[in-house]
């Protein structure tokens, strides 16, 4: 019994006071009502594509609306080959054919909430990611109409999460609000975080551990993520996210 009371003291303290603090918070603020009545704008954040030569890849990430936006956030990715005069912007969403290309202004708000850069490279290491990029996306086995869920996943988070993990040399992980990303794209229950830097079990996405230098250290309670990261010393929380410094 003291160990079952332990743990039921350890996710009051850890997800469900978090969740209902950011829940709070997140209620005491003006967001859009519906999906037509939002903000799917541009930011303005991107340089001009044709300005800009080298390669980039960029990753975004942004909450989703209504009551979805207490906890959970929406991720994409952007891509830009050397001299190339525009941006391509690759999401998965819930309805028809998931994997869309250009739907939305690649640095746009996500039902009016702002993005969130989360990884960015330029240059010649974005110039050799891009072919292993598209292949990620291309090799992506969840992209027929019916092929998603928003919890535990595949959902959109888990499309950016499988593409991150076709490219682990960009050392690059989403946030923990980015729920789905722990959603075993590939049907194996346990094996290397996305990085190659760790090791990680997942229980269909409903429950799960993470453990590798680029991820940090997490553990995923019904998509709940309680954890701390290494490189950029912070405290992960459901709701709120990362907790520290900045990544």
């Amino acid at each position: 019994m003291g160990f079952i009371r332990m743990l039921f003291i350890a996710f009051l303290l850890l997800i469900a006071t978090p969740l209902a603090l950011h829940g709070a918070v997140w209620w005491s603020q003006d967001h859009a009502k519906s999906w037509h009545t939002a903000d799917w704008s541009s930011t303005k954040t991107l340089p001009r594509a044709f300005l800009h030569k080298p390669a980039m890849v960029r990753i975004y990430s942004a909450r989703t609306g209504r009551w979805k936006g207490v906890f959970a956030t929406h991720s994409w990715i952007v891509l830009k080959e050397p001299g190339a005069r525009s941006y391509e912007r690759w999401d998965k969403v819930g309805w028809g054919t998931p994997v869309r290309r250009n739907n939305y202004a690649p640095d746009g708000r996500w039902y009016s909430n702002e993005p969130h850069l989360v990884y960015e490279s330029t240059g010649e290491q974005a110039r050799l990611a891009i072919p292993k990029i598209r292949a990620g996306i291309r090799a992506y086995e969840y992209n027929r109409r019916g092929d998603y869920r928003v919890w535990p996943g595949p959902n959109s988070n888990t499309f950016v999460a499988a593409v991150l993990a076709a490219v682990p040399e960009l050392a690059a992980t989403l946030p923990p609000t980015a729920i789905g990303k722990d959603f075993p794209h590939d049907g194996s229950w346990a094996g290397l975080t996305p990085s190659g830097t760790g090791f990680r079990l997942s229980l269909g996405g409903y429950a799960g551990v993470m453990l590798g230098w680029i991820e940090g250290f997490e553990v995923n309670i019904l998509g709940a993520v309680v954890g701390l990261d290494f490189r950029h010393p912070a405290l992960k929380l459901p709701g709120f996210g990362r907790l520290g410094f900045p990544s």
